[in-house]
């Protein structure tokens, strides 16, 4: 698959759910965080491509991790929707963010 078919794919496949319904793939330790300055595209690519070499750079600087329990927390209470997208096994996430305020 070339680079811009996948990068397609992969943003066809990104869409808004509520965090309540992705509890299973945390409690699973499948749920991986994406900082907001980072396009979640991007990320979800770079997955899909094993990229280890850029995603071990994210990782060691905290812009991409497994979502931890305060997050997982702060989406619950919040009932926050999130941006997700499944690269197999994971299923990368990052908050939604809006222009209201």
């Amino acid at each position: 698959m070339t680079d811009d078919i996948l990068k397609a794919k992969v943003n066809l496949e990104t869409a808004p759910i509520p965090w309540h319904e992705l509890q299973r793939f945390f409690a699973g330790g499948t749920a991986i965080y994406v900082a907001p300055e980072l396009d979640l595209t991007l990320v979800a690519t770079a997955m899909a491509e094993d990229n280890a070499a850029q995603i071990q750079h994210w990782m060691q600087v905290n812009q991409v991790q497994p979502v931890s329990d305060e997050q997982a927390n702060q989406w619950f209470e919040a009932n926050a929707i999130v941006w997700a997208v499944v690269v197999k096994p994971w299923v990368v996430v990052q908050e939604r963010v809006t222009d209201d305020g």
